[in-house]
């Protein structure tokens, strides 16, 4: 399955960086990755993202969306194979993600009620759906 990740910056911090590199490595085993950072600067402009983003099954990452189990996720996951579309998620900077970006996607996905650090939440992402993508495969990482 091809997954396309957008994010406006990059990991700045350096556990972050670290974080999002081992996680990626992890999921490229299961899945085709392309990434997209956005410079800071393109945050708010809906269409560059848009564009970005292309034809896929887009997810943004939005506070008020919709919230997982790690085996819910996985068969998310399973469906969205299913439609041998790729799935682009969108992590918005700090301030969110433009409304018509969120307004556009196919789907939004919240982590947790709380709210997380940016560069968390990209890493938090990444590990999720490695998680996910073992919990497909069978392997025991989950438990």
């Amino acid at each position: 399955m091809k997954l396309h990740f957008i994010t406006v910056g990059k990991p700045k911090l350096s556990y972050a960086n670290m974080g999002w590199e081992e996680y990626l490595h992890r999921l490229q085993r299961y899945h085709e990755v392309k990434i997209s950072h956005i410079p800071d600067k393109f945050g708010h402009n809906s269409d560059k993202i848009l564009k970005t983003a292309g034809n896929a099954y887009i997810v943004a990452l939005e506070l008020t969306g919709k919230q997982f189990t790690s085996p819910e996720l996985a068969e998310f996951l399973k469906k969205r194979e299913l439609e041998a579309r790729e799935i682009c998620f969108i992590i918005g900077g700090p301030e969110g993600l433009p409304q018509a970006v969120v307004d556009a996607t196919n789907s939004q996905w919240s982590f947790s009620k709380l709210t997380f650090p940016h560069d968390l939440a990209m890493v938090i992402l990444l590990e999720a759906l490695y998680r996910a993508s073992t919990i497909n495969a069978g392997l025991p990482y989950h438990k």
